[in-house]
Order: structure tokens, then sequence, then C-alpha cells
């Protein structure tokens, strides 16, 4: 959601530099206010649904990744060695997936052809998401198993 609201942001500051015209009936400028309004309170929204997933998450005790994004990606390679080592976090069928996702994301066949105008893309877009917030999920999850085994709960 705070992607989206980022996006919004930027289509209603880009109005407001670029349209001169109306848009859909209604003057530029005030699209573009409302535009970058709504995606400001679009991006405070999805910054506090994660917050309280989070929160929800630590209380009923179930792990939460741990890590910077650049901690996530350096761990990585350290995450498909320690697969092969007998690390259980990663089930197999998740590795499939992401070959499938890398795959599908390289290969000039698409469920929507690029040459459709900005819907050609989305379906790159979504398997693109899911494939980074998946892979960082999985690595910030052995992020936590490497510290929790090096440093044991008492």
């Amino acid at each position: 959601m705070a992607l989206l609201g980022i996006l919004l942001v930027l289509l209603g500051v880009s109005t407001l530099l670029f349209r001169d015209t109306d848009v859909l009936g209604l003057p530029a400028t005030g699209f573009g206010i409302g535009l970058a309004v709504a995606g400001a309170a679009v991006f405070a929204g999805g910054l506090a649904w994660r917050s309280a997933k989070r929160r929800r998450k630590i209380a009923a005790g179930e792990p939460v990744p741990v890590g910077n994004v650049f901690d996530r990606a350096k761990a990585l390679p350290r995450l498909l060695r320690a697969r092969r080592e007998g690390y259980d976090g990663l089930p197999k069928g998740r590795l499939a997936l992401w070959g499938f996702a890398l795959v599908y994301l390289v290969s000039p066949i698409d469920i929507l052809p690029e040459l459709l105008p900005i819907i050609g893309v989305t379906d790159d877009a979504g398997v693109l998401v899911w494939l980074l917030t998946s892979v960082s999920a999985a690595s910030g999850m052995f992020l936590r198993w490497e510290r929790d085994r090096v440093r044991p709960k008492p």
C-alpha cells in the first residue's frame, strides 16, 4: 500500500507540473492536488497497517524477519548454502517457485504482452514484487535463525 501511495503522489505532482487542460472534467490543479493528498493518505495507511501487522505477529509470538535490505541480500548466498546443508526453513517448493518466477521474468512469453500500453508490464511487475518480497522474507527469517543459533534464547 505504501508503494501505491507513492505512485499516487507522483501522479498528482506530475499532473500539477505537466498538465494544462482539464482531467475528467476537473481542473488539472484540483485533480493533481487530490491525487497527491490521496496518495499521502494511502502511504500513511500502508505504513500504519504494516506496523500493526508486525506488532500482532510479535504479540502472538511468531518469529519476524530481521535485518535491513542490504543484510538480507548479503545473507541470500548463505541461505542457499545452508539449505543444501540441512536448513529446513526454506522448502523446495518455494525454491521452485522462485525459479519459475525468474524464468517468467526473463522469457519473452507473457500472460499480458508488453505491446499493451501500461497493462503489459503489470504482470511482470507483480511477479517481480512477489519474488523480491518472498526472497526478502526468507532471508530475513534465515538471519533470525542464524542469530538464534549463535545466541540461543534463555
